[in-house]
């Protein structure tokens, strides 16, 4: 990630270099904060808008609610979200199973899958 012109911009791009799923910008505040205590909302807005322009982040749409947003990655993947704890995993393997749901004839072109339901430590 380039865009690190202030110490509160280089804060956030980190807390999006470290992450391991989708974060809310409320959530990029929270863990900005622990290095920038005086970090406002509207700073991590601002930030987001240029990540994304820089083309170092992108979003995450979920159904039903304002998008996430992680680092750009060049893997395609897909995420599980747990409806209890509300974390996401990756998920890995979509290729053969979408390659047989497509009718004979047809050409896929772009697809987007979303999964939902219990992690297994939410489960115990």
């Amino acid at each position: 990630m380039q865009t690190r012109h202030t110490r509160q911009q280089a804060a956030i791009a980190h807390v999006f270099e470290r992450a391991s799923e989708p974060l809310t910008p409320q959530q990029v505040l929270a863990e900005a904060q622990r290095n920038q205590p005086g970090l406002s909302q509207a700073t991590v807005y601002r930030a987001i808008k240029r990540l994304l322009s820089d083309g170092a982040i992108s979003p995450v749409p979920l159904p039903g609610e304002p998008p996430r947003y992680e680092r750009m990655r060049l893997s395609h993947h897909h995420l599980f979200r747990c409806r209890q704890c509300e974390r996401m995993y990756e998920v890995q393997g979509c290729d053969d199973l979408l390659r047989r749901l497509v009718p004979r004839g047809f050409r896929l072109e772009d697809h987007e899958v979303f999964l939902e339901g219990v992690c297994s430590s939410c489960q115990r």
